[in-house]
């Protein structure tokens, strides 16, 4: 029986210090501190993180932990007033993602659509690699309602000398970013 337990004991430790199933380990999500252009990828990942380590716990105990990772001036004063009005019942969620619902009209800003052009113009390729670039300004252009020839000419203002160069003395200059 010793021996059973002692395994058992082996194999949990084990798997904790494995990266699959209950044990696998999850990005928490980046401070947010109020810049309407991270709200998007701090609720996205808190909502990973929520769904992934904290999917049985109590609401109240999820919109806390959100409430953790939002720090730093102004934002710093909504978060206490928040957690205040939580503590006296005055406001009161459904669930994590209301919150998180509520979270995104509060600091997302202007209109999706002018956010993501604003995005788009201030992308820049500098010392990345290519790859990397693409996949930012594919990010950066979902919602922007950017197409065609416009959407390419704003992806090679932003790429390096050399390649945009390149791209204008081609033969047949591209028509997609693609």
């Amino acid at each position: 029986m010793q021996a059973l337990i002692a395994e058992g004991a082996v194999e949990e430790r084990r798997a904790e210090g494995s990266n699959t199933g209950s044990h696998m380990e999850v990005a928490k999500p980046p401070v947010f501190n109020r810049e309407v252009r991270k709200v998007g990828g701090f609720i996205t990942a808190c909502r990973l993180y929520l769904r992934m380590k904290m999917r049985k716990a109590m609401m109240e105990k999820q919109i806390q932990w959100i409430l953790l990772y939002i720090q730093k001036g102004s934002v710093d004063v909504w978060k206490e007033n928040m957690l205040e009005d939580l503590e006296a019942g005055e406001i009161e969620y459904e669930s994590a993602e209301e919150f998180l619902t509520g979270l995104k009209k509060k600091f997302g800003g202007r209109d999706k659509e002018t956010v993501k052009v604003a995005e788009l113009r201030r992308l820049e390729q500098r010392e990345r690699m290519m790859e990397k670039f693409v996949q930012e300004f594919k990010r950066a252009m979902r919602g922007s309602r950017y197409e065609k020839r416009p959407l390419v000419e704003e992806f090679k203002k932003e790429m390096s000398g050399a390649i945009r160069r390149k791209l204008i003395e081609a033969e047949r200059p591209p028509t997609s970013i693609e």
